[in-house]
């Protein structure tokens, strides 16, 4: 284990001793040693290597000792003990906004709820409110949380899905009585979130494929199964779907069962029109039902869309929101690709809360094949994540002057920093120290309640200050675990398009944030995005694929993409911008 995830596991055990009620001494303990690991400016293993980690402020003896045996083995039997005392109902509350240890315990000692379930009935029966220190807002609050998780825990995250996704396809591609086999669903659209997984298949031998879909590893529940769709219920929570077609259906079933909803009832309205049904079979007469002359040779999504006189509509644009119109006149964009990212910005180092050097990040931007890479960490606000204060800051700009200089990589690394919007819209950093760096990404980190026209207001003014770049996580969202602030995107926007401020596109699958719905019109009013993976490692820099998978979703070209543009463009952007 590296330092941070240490460091995490020993903020979980401050939290669990909590929950227990356990002496307040030792929980500090533990929250101080996860804190000082936090600020470790140097590699946990070499400490531990040259016996330094009683030197550490906040370390004891007793602590060092469970450090090391997280660092070298990954585990820690007090912790796996200690999580199996504490009934699973209280960690779930963890997950619920503004419960914490602290509370949690109070509820489990005064009104004896071990479950989110009697964590509700309490609330609804004013157990909660009742409670000193918890009040009726309180009691709201908490069911507002328990309500989301429980529509949260339906749906999955895009990046995590695909994982699962990915060695089925490939599995049922290699078998021999598969002819064509590919992904469908919201999963094929690029959703943020994926509800289940869809499987189309093209066989004229079903049973084996059927049988080694429900057989394989990692099937804890067979729901159904038939000739031509079985159902299965994963480990992780997903529920897969595999239909089974002949091969000259699979066209028609692929495009079907991608959807969406509306798209497909769009389709086939246009099929209507000419007297045609569409359907996951095929194209018919809508009077006789038989097959229509030519249907029989469309062997592919593109060739079932020129039949009715559309360019081809790319899976992530089909959502029922004017795709076919556009389609019609043969003028969808040309989507971006990953291909076309030539670096990417917003990305931290150890300095403030990521875990690679600023050698190490330079070195995987450079095994990616990028020509720039910017790097911005967290600034002095966000304390808990060891932001950088003016100091810091221009001691990292020397760094990145110096490795530049050294010729030592081809990637050309740009200074920048993730500096935090205060409360009134201010930033958090001096002026002369934000003039020194080649950009500044500006983010909201904290006071996420405000009013929706303060909210706006604050975001509106970081954007304006003339040292601003770009705008991160426009709404601080996490997906399935946070909904974003209240504030007015499209005056966002627009102050952004006035001032030549960049939005980014936060490409970490936890945020995907600005909402690929608000791109479109953004992009109309001559708005340019950067694809910023927000990365805290180097294999987070990865994360971009999610971005580009979300900016295709948001009809983004790559024209409209700054981190598309080559390094001398780029270059002449940001000195440009600095003046």
């Amino acid at each position: 284990m590296n330092k941070k995830e240490v460091a995490a596991i020993l903020s979980e055990i401050g939290t669990l001793l909590e929950l227990k009620g356990e002496n307040p001494f030792k929980i500090r303990a533990y929250q101080n040693g996860a804190r000082a690991l936090e600020t470790l400016t140097e590699k946990l293993e070499d400490v531990i290597a040259e016996g330094r980690l009683n030197d550490i402020k906040g370390v004891g003896v007793a602590l060092a000792k469970k450090i090391e045996e997280l660092s070298g083995t990954g585990k820690l039997k007090f912790y796996t003990d200690l999580r199996a005392s504490v009934p699973e109902g209280l960690i779930q509350m963890l997950d619920i906004p503004g419960l914490g240890g602290k509370k949690i315990k109070v509820l489990h000692d005064k009104l004896g709820v071990e479950s989110l379930k009697s964590l509700e009935e309490a609330c609804l029966e004013g157990e909660v409110a009742a409670l000193p220190g918890f009040g009726v807002k309180s009691a709201e609050k908490i069911l507002s949380g328990i309500k989301n998780r429980e529509i949260y825990s339906r749906r999955h995250l895009w990046w995590k899905a695909q994982q699962v996704a990915e060695p089925i396809l490939e599995g049922l591609r290699v078998l021999s009585e598969v002819i064509r086999a590919e992904h469908a669903g919201s999963l094929r659209r690029n959703r943020e979130t994926v509800g289940d997984l869809d499987f189309v298949v093209a066989s004229d031998e079903p049973s084996p494929v059927m049988d080694w879909f429900t057989e394989r590893k990692g099937v804890v529940e067979i729901t159904a199964k038939g000739q031509t769709k079985s159902s299965v219920r994963l480990e992780n929570g997903l529920q897969a779907d595999l239909r089974v077609v002949s091969p000259a259906q699979f066209a028609f079933a692929l495009h079907h069962f991608t959807g969406s909803k509306e798209h497909n009832v769009q389709m086939r309205q246009r099929a209507l029109s000419r007297g045609l049904s569409l359907s996951e079979w095929g194209i018919s007469n809508e009077n006789d039902g038989v097959s229509v002359e030519g249907s029989e040779t469309i062997d592919s999504e593109e060739a079932l869309f020129h039949f009715f006189d559309l360019t081809f509509i790319p899976p992530e644009l089909r959502e029922g929101l004017g795709e076919i119109e556009v389609a019609e006149n043969g003028s969808l964009p040309d989507l971006v690709r990953v291909e076309d990212l030539k670096g990417c910005f917003h990305n931290h180092t150890e300095a403030s809360d990521g875990v690679n050097t600023l050698e190490e990040m330079a070195l995987a931007a450079q095994e990616m094949g990028w020509d720039y890479l910017g790097l911005a960490d967290h600034s002095k606000a966000s304390f808990q994540a060891n932001g950088l204060n003016e100091e810091r800051v221009i001691q990292q700009i020397e760094a990145i002057r110096a490795l530049n200089e050294s010729g030592k990589y081809t990637t050309r690394v740009f200074s920048g920093i993730e500096c935090d919007i205060l409360t009134d819209g201010s930033l958090d950093l001096n002026n002369d120290v934000l003039e020194e760096l080649d950009y500044v990404v500006v983010s909201v980190h904290a006071s996420f309640t405000q009013p929706r026209d303060k909210m706006t207001a604050r975001i509106i003014k970081a954007i304006e200050h003339p040292s601003t770049t770009m705008l991160g996580h426009l709404t601080g969202r996490l997906l399935l675990a946070r909904e974003g602030y209240e504030l007015n995107v499209e005056k966002v926007v627009d102050a952004a398009v006035a001032n030549g401020v960049i939005i980014e596109l936060n490409a970490n699958p936890h945020r995907l944030d600005m909402d690929w719905r608000h791109w479109r019109r953004a992009v109309e009013k001559g708005h340019l995005t950067s694809i910023n993976p927000d990365a805290h490692s180097i294999e987070h820099l990865g994360f971009v694929d999610a971005g580009v998978r979300i900016a295709r979703k948001g009809w983004l070209s790559a024209e409209s993409v700054f981190n598309t543009w080559t390094l001398k463009s780029v270059e002449e952007f940001l000195e440009k911008r600095k003046k």
